[in-house]
């Protein structure tokens, strides 16, 4: 339920300028379209759709779906009848009807300070449509998967968007994932090709991702699954079809860069050396260059597959989420273009990788379906020094910037200071994605970053939900600091107690989803029983986030961090995510994670693991603090029953706190299950040498 009246204290609003030229410009407005997406459904998607191409128009109602396991098999249709390719309108659509050819696409910005690179709309078509074309020679067709395992290059896009032309589905796996892990995910989606690169730099780090490409290639033959073709893109080393180790040449993509004379890569690192099969491994370079520029596109049905996209979750084989096309399009595109209020003369940055959904949806698909300008950025945000993101911002006049709670977090550690060293003035709306924001990060992100004049979208989703689903529009939504505030369009949302009850009103429970919407995912790839099972057979009727969230007086929606994150001491249910928000208001600590250890009376303690800010140790004095802070923020119940000094927290390459290990590390339990998504194991073993009752 949408509140009447936006609440009038505690809350934070867009700026005046902003609304006067904002899609959706008070909250009002917001309330009058909400009502419409949710009781007129295909009046409200069918006037966005009519500014897309389509081949064949749909017939029927815009959706069609059934959300109770009872009544028979899950399933949503979208457009049912219509027919499009998503290529055609991210590039085609851009370039000769929108008239956006010249427009730059992406800036690209390399690791290294200076390596860098433009590619505009028409530039970008005609890259995909070499590789498209490329992609055909090699056998590929329509239905057929294909991996893609790159770097944050531009033609990890020219890649996913040559799949889409002509009807391929395409699985990226994240360049910071094991030989094992690529093994596992070429295997379970059956790829018949893998795309790779030789190797890129992390800061000072090497990943020679050719090697791992190999490594993965052959644990698929030891299992008896045999890919033999893999086009390596050379990022790194020389443009030739062989493994000799003279320095690179001008790192260049020929689709992107034949004519122009910038180099893009900075000799500051050694060049891998890079294995090279002949009987599989197959040159980008050479295959694109004498390749036709044109490619007519697939045109696909609008519940065709469009891409898979693995998530592990907490425990289990990991899930082949597959998207389709229709749906997907146009609700990245509706998204993409309100929740960042996207202008035509907007620079918009995404700090994500495209290995995680965040990148598919934010970097790929809603700004190119928009005709936006991005950055698409290959480095980290503390190399060569912690100023990076905001060197950047400057250089590109970035207006609307999308980052991680994990990284904002991180940038506070070292103060105010380097943001300030960089103007951006450009700056109008911020966003935040991942995982719930505490309210000290989001502080510092609006005072300091923002300057206390860029709203911040707080968006909640996942890879399952395609886009956001709880999010704060930055000129019509009151902004409270750490909530996700209200519904998007389309999207209504429930929260239930264990018995399956809907709550009214204030309450805390499952977050839950009562119908679908067009970006939601349609099952798990070759295997929609655990689909059901998974996210339907819990609560029947309902689509089930794994998500605890609360709800405010005001009916604002607070996601309270995983079902299995949250404990119950002593009868009350406590989310992880506020305890830690508690502990990391006080000013020594940079980063917390909470998880419960078994307790005979209570049931679960809190087992708090903190990092302290530079130069600062954990005291039985600071100690005493954060348990008073913590009883003081949230109340006795709360109060932590072991606090340990954490250097570091076990993170996938993806900055997200592996809270799974942390609970082995509390109880110690030394088998941890599969940890190949950790960033840096070595982490696990200085934990459980500082546990708690260590050596009791």
């Amino acid at each position: 339920m949408i509140p009447d009246k936006a609440p009038k204290e505690d809350v934070f609003h867009g700026s005046e300028d902003l609304k006067k030229e904002a899609h959706v410009s008070s909250f009002d407005r917001y309330k009058e379209l909400y009502a419409s997406s949710i009781e007129r459904p295909d009046e409200f998607w069918g006037d966005i759709a009519k500014d897309f191409f389509w081949k064949t128009k749909h017939t029927g109602p815009f959706l069609e779906y059934n959300f109770d396991v009872t009544k028979g098999e899950i399933f949503v249709k979208c457009m049912e009848g219509a027919s499009t390719n998503i290529s055609y309108n991210l590039l085609d659509r851009n370039v000769h009807e929108r008239k956006l050819g010249d427009r730059v696409a992406f800036y690209w910005e390399g690791n290294e300070p200076g390596d860098e690179l433009t590619v505009t709309y028409r530039e970008l078509l005609q890259s995909v449509c070499r590789f498209a074309n490329v992609l055909k020679s090699q056998g590929v067709k329509k239905g057929d998967r294909v991996s893609i395992y790159m770097p944050m290059v531009v033609e990890l896009v020219v890649a996913m968007l040559a799949c889409v032309r002509i009807g391929a589905v395409h699985s990226i796996v994240f360049a910071g994932f094991s030989a094992e892990s690529l093994c596992e995910r070429i295997m379970d989606s059956e790829c018949s090709l893998l795309i790779t690169a030789d190797g890129f730099y992390r800061g000072d780090k090497l990943i020679n991702l050719k090697v791992l490409a190999d490594e993965a290639l052959q644990k698929c033959r030891d299992k008896g699954f045999l890919l033999d073709k893999c086009i390596m893109l050379r990022h790194l080393s020389k443009e030739a079809e062989d493994t000799s180790q003279s320095p690179p040449a001008k790192r260049a993509c020929p689709d992107l860069q034949q004519e122009k004379q910038t180099g893009r890569i900075k000799k500051a690192h050694p060049v891998p050396q890079v294995p090279w099969n002949p009987d599989v491994d197959l040159c980008w370079l050479s295959l694109t260059r004498g390749a036709s520029d044109e490619c007519e596109p697939e045109w696909c049905e609008s519940e065709d597959p469009l891409f898979i996209l693995y998530t592990s979750g907490s425990t289990g084989k990991p899930k082949g989420v597959l998207h389709t096309v229709a749906g997907y399009m146009l609700y990245t595109a509706t998204t993409f273009k309100l929740v960042f209020d996207h202008q035509p003369d907007d620079v918009y940055w995404c700090t994500a990788d495209i290995g995680w959904i965040t990148g598919h949806s934010y970097i790929t698909y809603g700004p190119l379906a928009n005709g936006a300008t991005s950055v698409l950025f290959e480095g980290l945000p503390t190399y060569p020094d912690v100023s990076r993101m905001w060197e950047i911002v400057d250089k590109y006049h970035v207006s609307k910037f999308y980052t991680a709670p994990t990284a904002i977090r991180l940038l506070m550690k070292y103060g105010s200071e380097p943001v300030k060293k960089f103007k951006r003035d450009s700056l109008k709306v911020l966003g935040t994605v991942g995982e719930p924001i505490n309210p000290e990060a989001w502080h510092w992100y609006y005072n300091v970053v923002g300057e206390r004049r860029c709203p911040i979208v707080d968006t909640f989703w996942q890879t399952e939900t395609g886009g956001h689903v709880l999010t704060p529009l930055p000129a019509a939504t009151p902004m409270k600091p750490g909530s996700a505030t209200f519904p998007f369009f389309g999207v209504v949302p429930a929260i239930l107690n264990e018995s399956g009850e809907e709550l009214e009103g204030p309450g805390e429970g499952y977050l839950v989803f009562k119908q679908p919407w067009p970006g939601v995912m349609r099952t798990v790839f070759g295997n929609h029983q655990r689909f059901e099972t998974v996210y339907f057979k819990k609560f029947p009727g309902y689509y089930v986030t794994g998500d605890g969230c609360r709800r405010d007086q005001d009916g604002y929606y607070w996601i309270t961090g995983r079902i299995d994150d949250m404990l119950n001491v002593s009868g009350h249910l406590l989310s992880t995510a506020e305890v830690e928000s508690a502990l990391v208001e006080h000013e020594a600590v940079a980063e917390a994670a909470v998880v419960g250890r078994p307790h005979p009376v209570k049931g679960e303690s809190l087992y708090c693991f903190v990092t302290l800010n530079d130069g600062l140790t954990l005291s039985r004095s600071l100690e005493a603090e954060l348990k008073q802070q913590v009883r003081e923020k949230i109340g006795a119940i709360a109060t932590p029953d072991f606090i340990q000094n954490a250097p570091g927290l076990p993170k996938t390459r993806s900055g997200k706190i592996m809270r799974r290990v942390l609970r082995k590390i509390a109880c110690d339990e030394r088998d941890l299950g599969d940890v190949s998504t950790l960033a840096d194991s070595s982490v696990v073993e200085q934990l459980f040498t500082n546990r708690c009752g260590a050596g009791v």
